[in-house]
């Protein structure tokens, strides 16, 4: 059994802790201050958000909203575009599954990774 207090983590500002990582998913957690925002994020997981102190407002590329303090819960399908927003100093926990998802170059063989990295070096006419 693994276990954290959240709130007493001593984090700095945009710089995320992992908390554990295994095949089945990826636990970390960040500070954001008042006004900060992780802005056209999108990651190859499906996401869950947890304010855990302050507040957000979080905004999917569709428009969708959500905004509130701790116990505030919103989650993202895979490949969902998204901006969130520190409306205060904010602690969140982010929880991605399965970890890496698809698409993610931690999923990739190294053939796969050869081929992504050949064809985004390559212009495009």
């Amino acid at each position: 059994m693994n276990s954290w207090d959240l709130k007493a983590i001593d984090l700095r500002p945009r710089l995320p802790e992992i908390l554990s990582s295994s095949d089945a998913a990826r636990a970390i957690t960040l500070d954001l201050a008042a006004g900060e925002s992780l802005s056209g994020h999108e990651v190859h997981e499906r996401a869950w958000v947890l304010v855990v102190d302050g507040a957000i407002e979080l905004t999917t590329a569709a428009g969708e909203r959500a905004s509130g303090g701790a116990g505030l819960l919103v989650e993202l399908a895979p490949g969902e575009r998204h901006e969130v927003v520190a409306s205060s100093q904010a602690r969140l926990l982010l929880l991605l599954t399965p970890w890496p998802g698809s698409g993610h170059p931690g999923a990739m063989t190294i053939r796969e990774k050869l081929y992504a990295r050949r064809h985004a070096a390559k212009p495009t006419p």
